[in-house]
């Protein structure tokens, strides 16, 4: 029953792969879950982790793993099948090197089944930077004033450096340095009204319960192998984003939501803020409210002098068919800790829709 539990998974992933864009991974999932049925290779390498399939993303991680030795070179026969390494996408191709990958690195597939999927969606920037550009433009603060970044499941900090990407808007119009390694072309509906040319980011602070450096090649190698194969703009994104993450430091912790929640406070002349995306599920239902909470209190702390920003892409009523961009803006005036559901974002982050009125969240 097991075994056939890790099939279902495999083919529900299938599935969702088909709608989100990788028709490579739709491919193989089936295969997989052929073979693990028959007893092949796959059943001997998933021994021992049949029991969550699901909440565990066993399928990501397995091909995650095989993506991996493809990127480093380990899986040459692989690679050649490969967007992501210069391969053709070829189905066939790809299963049969992998069916053979399965055998020959079992005990390294094996290893990295340990491993959760952290893709750090580059995309989401679009989401966060923006909600933080429409508040800044909004006239409620002044949008000259530094920034104070803080992350709720940061991987490894790309999103961080979201000042240091280019955006275009559905009609053309940019925002960001012109020169940047990291373009997300359609990023917006339109660029938000009233934003200032830049922000002054005076401080980047990630948590996550497993931080990745991206400036190391191991962090950036496990990044980029959770990056679907044949999704090639996500790719491009992420190896820029890792461009960017090399000369612009940000600084990591390795801790839980509530603890780094409980440590923030604002600083007069500076706009604290703290923003996450798609992330918030994972939090246990008891830390979820009890983050929430430690949230509602940084807020009461804030003042006109040193204002929060709470921003967060979120699964929400997932309203418009996406996932609602929201702000909730402590700054001592009499709308403090109003949520306002700025836009609607896909799951990647592109393209970030911003809403025509108020919505309540």
């Amino acid at each position: 029953m097991l075994l056939a539990d890790v099939a279902t998974h495999f083919r529900h992933q299938a599935a969702a792969c088909e709608r989100l864009g990788s028709p490579l991974y739709a491919a193989l999932l089936p295969r997989l879950a052929d073979d693990l049925l028959a007893g092949g290779p796959t059943a001997d390498v998933i021994t021992g982790h049949e029991h969550r399939p699901e909440s565990d993303a066993l399928s990501l991680r397995l091909l995650g793993g095989a993506h991996r030795l493809a990127l480093s070179g380990l899986a040459p026969d692989l690679a050649a099948h490969l967007p992501s390494c210069g391969g053709d996408a070829d189905v066939e191709g790809a299963w049969s090197a992998l069916h053979r990958l399965l055998v020959d690195e079992r005990d390294v597939l094996r290893h990295a089944l340990d491993l959760a999927p952290q893709t750090n969606e580059v995309g989401r920037s679009s989401a966060l930077l923006g909600g933080l550009l429409t508040v800044l433009g909004g006239g409620a603060i002044d949008p000259h004033t530094p920034v104070r970044v803080f992350e709720l499941g940061t991987s490894g900090g790309l999103n961080l450096r979201a000042d240091h990407y280019r955006y275009t808007d559905a009609d053309g119009a940019t925002w960001g340095p012109g020169d940047s390694p990291v373009h997300l072309a359609g990023a917006w509906s339109t660029v938000p009204a009233g934003a200032p040319d830049r922000v002054d980011v005076v401080e980047r602070v990630g948590a996550d319960v497993n931080p990745i450096d991206a400036a190391t090649d191991a962090g950036a190698l496990r990044l980029m192998s959770f990056v679907w194969p044949d999704q090639t703009a996500r790719m491009d994104r992420l190896r820029g984003a890792i461009e960017v993450a090399h000369r612009v430091p940000a600084r990591l912790q390795r801790i839980s939501a509530l603890p780094f929640i409980q440590a923030i406070e604002p600083r007069p002349g500076t706009l604290t803020v703290l923003w996450h995306s798609v992330m918030w599920q994972y939090i246990g239902p008891e830390e979820a409210a009890a983050s929430a909470e430690a949230i509602r209190r940084i807020g009461a702390h804030a003042t006109a002098e040193a204002p929060f920003l709470h921003l967060s892409m979120e699964s929400g009523d997932r309203w418009r068919r996406g996932f609602p961009v929201i702000a909730d803006l402590w700054h001592g005036g009499e709308d403090d800790g109003a949520s306002r559901v700025l836009g609607v974002a896909p799951a990647h982050g592109v393209p970030t829709r911003w809403a025509d009125t108020d919505r309540p969240a």
